[in-house]
């Protein structure tokens, strides 16, 4: 064989051994990447708040002929029973009890948080949503009169240490979509996280001061600024009590408003603190709200220039007096009838009259 052809065989032999240890490992490499970009399930849809009156939490426990009649009369008694909370709630006071077909026609719906279905019995947990038309009107109430402007809601989640915002589905965002704002002096705005959202707004977005970046995601979602919840979830051990340390912050300089403390006995009732919690940091951000403490951050609204009374007058006497001063030049560069009659007929030559024709 001719050294050429050695040579050539030689790199044949190379290649093949490049493509066997190079083809599996750009085969896992294409899979991490395609893993980073998908992950795990990310984004929860906040749900419709249409301003209804919600009363959440309604324990009943009724018997009936059939399962059927017991759920009939256990929805009945937590329409009652949530009137009677509601009119407490908006005039500290007990009311009048209505009758059942009228609390039929202002109910919108009925949430089962928990229930419990026998053959003559019916256990359940319920919520009683009303309608705030209709039931605005038996309440004396209209709605809320003066909300905030609206602001982004960014919930920041710890747990083992590592922040998690929209990265992938938490307890502590699912409270949060489920929330109903209606009855709120909060105007929230709530991404969902899905898509691309979960890239943009990350637990690091908050320790980010740039107003610039900060307007541009703003922008995206109509907000005015951002509120920023934050959960840090303290597991004592495998199976034991959990400990929550709930705080707000807001603005692009992560301003601290307040905190506290709920525990819980184990990791089952995680969801059930963190819709408490929700409640909570709801009432927090209204304190302080009312206070004058959450306001939007001056440097994030672009406002444009404002043009004083005095500039403004002295722009238009200015221009007044130009027009003037225009007029008057052009008055006195008009020549008159006479001044072209001088020019052309010489001077002591009086003009002759017109000849007529022949």
């Amino acid at each position: 064989m001719s050294p050429k052809g050695a040579e050539m065989t030689n790199l044949r032999k190379n290649w093949f051994r490049i493509a066997a240890f190079g083809l599996p490992l750009a085969l896992v490499g294409g899979g991490i990447v395609v893993a980073q970009i998908e992950g795990p399930k990310r984004g929860i849809a906040p749900i419709a708040s249409a301003g209804d009156f919600e009363v959440t939490g309604v324990s009943v426990n009724v018997v009936g002929d059939n399962a059927f009649e017991a759920r009939k009369k256990g929805w009945e008694q937590a329409q009652r029973i949530a009137w009677a909370a509601l009119w407490r709630k908006t005039h500290n006071e007990a009311g009048a009890n209505l009758s059942d077909s009228t609390l039929d026609g202002i109910t919108a719906a009925i949430v089962v948080e928990r229930e419990q279905i026998g053959p003559r019995r019916y256990v359940a947990k319920l919520g009683v949503l009303f309608d705030r038309a209709r039931a605005g009107q038996l309440l004396g109430v209209s709605g809320v009169a003066r909300r905030s402007a609206p602001l982004m809601l960014l919930p920041v989640t710890y747990s083992a240490g590592a922040p998690t915002v929209f990265e992938q589905r938490t307890s502590w965002q699912r409270s949060w979509a489920k929330f109903r704002t209606a009855d709120s002096t909060i105007d929230y705005v709530r991404p969902s996280g899905a898509g691309g959202e979960s890239l943009l707004l990350n637990a690091g977005q908050p320790e980010r001061r740039s107003r610039i970046w900060w307007r541009t995601i703003l922008d995206q979602f109509g907000a005015a600024d951002v509120i920023i919840p934050i959960a840090r979830i303290e597991r004592q051990w495998p199976g034991g009590p959990v400990i929550g340390r709930f705080s707000a912050r807001y603005g692009p300089d992560n301003k601290f408003l307040g905190a506290f403390t709920l525990r819980t006995s184990s990791s089952a009732g995680i969801p059930a603190m963190m819709d408490q919690a929700v409640l909570r940091m709801d009432q927090l951000f209204q304190s302080a709200f009312s206070s004058g403490r959450l306001r939007a951050d001056a440097s994030l609204v672009l406002e444009p220039e404002v043009v004083e009374d005095e500039d403004l007058e002295g722009a238009v006497e200015d221009a007044a007096a130009g027009d003037q001063t225009g007029a008057t030049v052009q008055e006195s560069a008009a020549p008159s009838l006479d001044d072209v009659v001088r020019s052309i007929v010489p001077e002591g030559q009086a003009p002759s009259a017109p000849q007529p024709r022949p």
